[in-house]
């Protein structure tokens, strides 16, 4: 499937928000993940190093270490996915602090393949405390993820970058962000889930937050919510309810590792569960 043009994306979302129908997007580790969730309506589908880690069965935060070449992977990926979408927008993942890639030139090969967009993934959002502040010092700090969506935008990409607090969504929007994701850290549940968390209250001042400020320089960009404790739709429910200035959710884990890990285990249950003999 060819690019979607991002006009044309964005023009749909913002008859969605007019509507007041929320914009749903979905990570896609495998190819049968996308299909599912394009038969079930999904807005967009995004495919990043994390979802082949989730659905390998490791936690999705392995996708910020080094077990694989984040851009390549994508890339390797897209042949699986790519092919079996026949009418959503897909965007990349890209590693936007990786040394060793002409960033144009790899976002206008990932378009030519027929990507949409991209997300800032992996990224060092994700990273705080000592670690976050050598990655900073050291120049592979979170201003070359803003640079990856400038250059996105340039290139008249569908941008929707990860933010973590106020100051980045300002930052990402000022670069042409079309999509601010607030992240509310790695998704909790499931057998390889995160434990701790914060509380969903928490999540709903942290996304007013964001909100507020990437709005602060353009109130037409589309605000979403991903991560944490925000692992079901009633939990995403619960946000939406109570962040007014929210467009919608973002699940990865949620959206395709968690479902597979309750359904499988039913449907062998279901069939250890049978009995041999006559019926009685």
């Amino acid at each position: 499937m060819p690019a979607i043009p991002r006009k044309i994306i964005l023009e749909k979302f913002h008859g969605m928000i007019a509507a007041g129908v929320p914009i749903v997007g979905g990570g896609a580790g495998t190819g049968l993940s996308a299909k599912a969730e394009e038969a079930g309506g999904i807005d967009l589908i995004i495919i990043y190093n994390s979802g082949r880690y989730r659905m390998a069965g490791r936690g999705s935060a392995a996708g910020l270490l080094a077990y694989g070449n984040a851009n390549e992977i994508v890339k390797d990926m897209a042949l699986e996915v790519l092919p079996v979408v026949k009418k959503t927008p897909v965007l990349a993942g890209v590693n936007g602090t990786d040394p060793f890639i002409l960033m144009p030139l790899f976002l206008a090969e990932l378009k030519a393949m027929g990507f949409s967009g991209v997300q800032n993934f992996p990224t060092i959002g994700l990273f705080d405390g000592q670690m976050r502040q050598s990655f900073e010092e050291t120049g592979m700090g979170y201003a070359l993820e803003v640079e990856l969506i400038a250059a996105a935008h340039a290139l008249d990409l569908l941008t929707t970058p990860y933010v973590f607090n106020p100051s980045e969504a300002i930052d990402m929007t000022v670069a042409g962000a079309d999509i601010v994701v607030a992240h509310m850290g790695v998704t909790t549940g499931g057998t390889i889930g995160a434990i701790s968390g914060k509380s969903l209250d928490d999540c709903v001042d942290e996304i007013t937050a964001i909100s507020k400020a990437a709005r602060s320089v353009r109130s037409d960009v589309i605000v979403l919510c991903h991560g944490g404790p925000i692992s079901t739709p009633h939990d995403a429910r619960y946000i939406l309810e109570r962040c007014p200035d929210c467009n919608g959710f973002y699940g990865a884990s949620s959206m395709e590792r968690l479902p597979a890990e309750a359904a499988i285990r039913k449907q062998t249950e279901d069939f250890k569960a049978l009995a041999i003999g006559a019926i009685v």
